[in-house]
């Protein structure tokens, strides 16, 4: 063991740690860090009656510099971390002979073939997250803190970095929360003995195992000990398990629980973990067992990992006097960036374009989603809950399709030298299992066709054609991969056949997942146990039908998001309209989180005062009900954004046409005014807000669009503030230079230039035509000289503001030809052909300062036990 001064890796022994601690608890009262260590030194000899020896004052010197070193050294927090205010950064990262993290690293790398830039991200994250816990040499301490990541983006690796790093640190017991199924919990404690404990096989004492039956049980002495190991154990979010695990706990003696720095991690913590009972004052078993479980230790930290943080975020922050605190990430919250090579909503949707009028291949998007017509759903489940019985499974033309294409891409990967890794098809289709088996009786019986007929002219003929349709619609040079031709697909197919398995994957299936063994080519069938947390690895295709109303449930069954490495050009997905569509605005949603946790730290927020802008879809809802008793509606502000309409009602002639008569009339005073010719178009500088208020009431766009009646009560609002903001508008259109005029004049602009703006391709089920972008980020400088080359909305909105101030917005006017058509080597969009020409419209507010939310918790003393759900603020 380690005295005085002595430190491993740099980091002090347990004499300087216990003057550490002291010295903390003495600023914790609110002494600077001189008196502190002062009083401590103090009361020491106090209580001894002798001054301290020369060891004793070498480490008390010693935890003195380490404090100020501490205070003075910042881990260098992203600016994606919102944190509550600290006594100084206590972690600075790892230390080359800590005992955990670099082996993990090094297996990462050698056995795992981890690239040094993916290893590297991994460092710096997990050493963020790790920096923003609470020290472990605290005496006593309570930490809530949330980790946002991407669906089936590599949380895992995160989780079990932090806890190599966290171990080293200090923490001596780790629970993982790890998910309500066995396989989840299983995936979870493979994941732990393989990449982090088989590389210190002797620090680590683990109560959980990998059997079926290897979930938490009460120890044989009924409460934990203090060992030199670190302590783990892989819970399952089931009530069972939880209380063994809090019994165990309540059970051990409170001097042995306040010498165990506890970490909690809870994976997919807005399943379960959060409370849905519909009342502050009552609670769901499992909300329950936890918070009982984080009141009971004494050094705690709590960390949930979730891609979809909306149920979290709507925790009240405040519980009632008497309960156990709530899970509500007061202390802070990290996003974490994207890895690369991840393929997510960005891959299959395109990120917003720089230029709406040219789009980069990664602006566009993968051409990559399929449609499955509304007939054919039945065929692949049962209509409704009593028919589950009756129901019998076939194969209708667009899963045909979807297996066929799955056969071929498997053997293209084949091609391709994969031959020893994983391919897999998904079929998520119901949560009923009967379903499950009669739909895998339907696909095998298509396979032992399939595998006979294929061969004959007609069939092979067939493939070849969706071969190569499918290339020219992906293209693989566009991922760097050289075309494959069909001929040498061809000699793969026959294998790949006879090498299918068809695994059912629910609650009641004996045949399970097995990716121990290399070159699995699985057709995978299931519902509940696909919807959340499991990773299908090599995963190709997705056929999908399952729908649910909320923005948690879907985004999490989007089991294709993740790595593709080799093969990103290969996955497909087939689902209907619909799904195709809300997946499509929840890619939007999960933008406008990330951008918003971003904004907040730049202000300097806390969670405290983080309320965030969750924007509601029209039918559908944020999260089970149960779990929003404490948002509400608040004030919308648009400060500091841009908005533009993006979608449009093309075939309802009368309502285009009334919104060019809008726009018209906005402009028709605009000749006894100085109009500007500028590089973007033409501007009217001070036009009154009330001709912008009357034009805004007058306009019409989609549901989805941010033209409404909150955007004409925030202009009102903040028009009534002492310095008059918003009492005059600039108004302007955007005209290409070699765009065609328009047919109809627009006020007093007269004919103007029009804009090409083709339409997405995606089937759409509201009559809308999609554009995806209508400003182009230079249009926001149309009323200012200069601007950063290159830059991102961020900066091009500072450079406008820095010169116009904070006072002005700047409304834009586009006029859509009818008849814009895409490129011609576009696969994503499609002609226009509206019935009348279109006008779109931008807005650009200043910065005025304010908070932008849709909903929030409820941060007043309400009546927590109303079950009544609030009124959202919908956007449309």
């Amino acid at each position: 063991m380690m005295l005085g001064n002595d430190t491993a890796g740099g980091r002090p022994g347990p004499q300087v740690q216990g003057w550490i601690r002291q010295i903390r608890k003495e600023q914790a009262a609110g002494l600077d860090l001189a008196t502190a260590a002062e009083e401590v030194r103090l009361s020491f000899e106090g209580l001894t009656g002798s001054n301290l020896s020369e060891g004793q004052q070498a480490a008390w010197q010693a935890a003195i510099d380490y404090i100020r070193a501490a205070s003075a050294e910042s881990v260098g927090h992203s600016s994606i971390a919102i944190r509550r205010p600290r006594r100084g950064d206590w972690y600075r990262g790892s230390a080359p002979d800590d005992a955990n993290w670099p082996p993990m690293k090094a297996h990462l790398l050698v056995r795992q073939n981890w690239s040094e830039a993916s290893a590297a991200s991994l460092d710096a994250s997990s050493t963020e997250v790790v920096s923003l816990m609470e020290d472990p040499s605290l005496l006593e301490f309570r930490g809530r803190g949330m980790v946002v990541g991407y669906v089936q983006s590599g949380k895992t690796a995160n989780m079990l970095a932090v806890t190599a790093k966290a171990v080293d640190a200090g923490y001596r017991f780790v629970i993982y929360l790890a998910g309500m199924t066995n396989a989840l919990r299983r995936q979870t404690q493979s994941r732990f003995e393989s990449d982090l404990r088989a590389q210190n096989r002797y620090g680590w004492h683990l109560h959980t195992t990998l059997d079926d039956d290897g979930d938490f049980r009460t120890p044989p002495n009924q409460w934990f000990s203090v060992m030199d190991p670190a302590q783990v154990a892989v819970v399952k979010k089931n009530v069972t398990p939880l209380r063994r695990l809090v019994e165990t706990i309540s059970k051990t003696p409170p001097a042995l629980r306040e010498r165990m720095p506890v970490l909690v991690i809870d994976d997919e913590c807005d399943q379960a973990s959060v409370n849905a009972s519909g009342s502050q004052y009552d609670t769901t078993a499992i909300n329950g067992l936890i918070r009982h479980l984080l009141a009971l230790l004494p050094r705690v930290q709590y960390v949930g990992y979730t891609a979809t943080p909306f149920a979290n975020v709507l925790i009240n922050p405040r519980t009632p006097e008497g309960l156990p605190d709530d899970l509500y990430p007061e202390d802070f919250i990290l996003a974490l960036p994207r890895p690369d090579g991840y393929s997510g909503t960005d891959s299959l949707f395109g990120e917003e374009p720089a230029d709406a009028q040219s789009e980069t291949p990664a602006q566009t998007g993968a051409d990559a989603i399929r449609e499955i017509p509304l007939p054919e759903r039945d065929a692949v489940r049962p209509s409704s809950s009593k028919d589950r019985e009756t129901f019998i499974a076939s194969v209708p033309p667009s899963l045909d399709d979807a297996l066929r294409y799955f056969i071929m891409a498997t053997a293209a990967r084949a091609v391709r030298g994969d031959t020893a890794k994983h391919s897999c098809m998904l079929v998520h289709t119901t949560v009923f299992t009967l379903a499950h088996t009669r739909l895998a009786e339907a696909i095998g019986i298509w396979l032992d066709r399939f595998g006979k007929d294929w061969i004959t002219p007609a069939n092979r003929e067939r493939l070849r054609q969706q071969w190569e349709r499918e290339q020219r619609r992906v293209p693989p040079t566009a991922f760097e991969h050289t075309p494959i031709p069909f001929e040498e697909i061809a000699g793969h197919i026959s294998s790949i056949v006879d090498e299918l398995q068809i695994v059912i994957e629910n609650s009641a299936s004996d045949v399970r997942l097995d990716f121990s063994v290399s070159a699995r080519k699985y057709i995978v069938i299931g519902g509940s146990v696909l919807a959340r947390g499991l990773t299908i690895e090599g995963l190709c295709v997705s056929y999908f039908v399952r729908t649910t109303s909320q923005y948690d449930t879907l985004l999490q069954m989007g089991r294709w998001f993740g790595f593709r490495s080799g093969y990103e050009d290969l996955p497909r997905i087939w689902m209907t309209a619909d799904l195709s569509e809300a997946f499509r605005d929840l890619s939007i949603v999960e933008t406008e989180i990330r951008a918003d946790i971003t904004q907040f730290a730049e202000r300097g927020l806390t969670p405290a005062d983080f309320a965030v802008r969750i924007r509601q879809i029209p039918g559908m809802t944020i999260t089970a009900a149960k779990k929003m008793i404490n948002a509400e509606a608040c004030d919308v502000s648009f400060s500091g954004e841009h908005l533009q309409t993006i979608r449009f009602p093309y075939l309802d002639a009368a309502r285009l046409k009334e919104n060019w008569l809008a726009g018209a009339g906005l402009l028709a005073d605009a000749g006894k005014v100085s109009i500007e010719r500028r590089t973007q178009g033409r501007l009217v500088r001070e036009v009154p807000l009330g001709h912008v208020r009357s034009f805004l009431e007058k306009y019409s766009a989609s549901r989805q669009d941010q033209f409404s009646q909150e955007l004409l009560s925030y202009v009102d609002a903040e028009s009534k503030a002492s310095d008059h903001p918003f009492k005059f508008w600039n108004v302007g259109v955007i005209e290409p230079q070699d765009g065609s005029p328009s047919t109809v004049g627009l006020g007093a602009f007269g004919k103007v230039k029009m804009v090409t703006r083709s339409r997405l391709n995606l089937p759409r089920t509201d009559g809308m035509a999609d554009i995806k972008a209508l400003m182009s980020r230079r249009d926001a400088l149309l009323d200012v000289d200069g601007g950063p080359d290159g830059g991102d909305w961020a900066s091009i909105k500072r450079h406008r503001q820095s010169i116009m101030g904070d006072k002005i917005p700047l409304l834009l006017l586009y006029a859509i030809d009818r008849n814009s058509s895409p490129s011609p080597s576009s696969q994503y969009r499609t002609k226009l052909d509206a019935a009348a020409d279109v006008l779109g419209l931008g807005i650009i507010f200043p910065d005025r300062g304010e908070l932008k939310r849709y909903i929030r918790v409820r941060l007043q003393d309400d009546d927590a036990a109303d079950n009544e759900i609030p009124e959202f603020a919908t956007v449309e």
